[in-house]
């Protein structure tokens, strides 16, 4: 059974940090893309980060330079740091995985964790 579990979101001031982590099982993750998507109220969803592991990473312009992702292979489980956090960052936090390389394709991600909220005060 594929399993994404999305977890670490919280409310945060502005500025601040917050680390969002997904463990996920069920599937050979070494193929997969595992990216994080995010849905503010109101707007659609929109990627964030995406990683595999032969080092292919994108980031939204939105967020390049204050969010880093990563991976512990030995825990199963994929990180997002957010740093820096603005008020227009607060959003649903989803993460997904897709076969082979995806990008921010989301149409191409089958595996969806359920979110996490994320909210940032000013």
């Amino acid at each position: 059974e594929v399993q994404l579990q999305a977890y670490g979101g919280g409310l945060v001031q502005a500025g601040g940090s917050l680390r969002l982590s997904c463990t996920f099982s069920g599937f050979p993750s070494a193929d997969y893309t595992l990216g994080w998507f995010r849905q503010a109220p109101g707007k659609e969803r929109e990627g964030v980060s995406c990683f595999r592991d032969d080092g292919s990473t994108y980031y939204a312009d939105s967020v390049k330079g204050r969010f880093t992702i990563s991976r512990d292979n030995a825990k199963n489980t994929v990180y997002l740091q957010m740093n820096s956090l603005r008020s227009e960052d607060t959003a649903v936090y989803y993460c997904a995985a897709a076969r082979g390389w995806a990008g921010m394709s989301e149409s191409q991600y089958e595996y969806w964790g359920q979110g996490t909220l994320v909210t940032v005060s000013s």
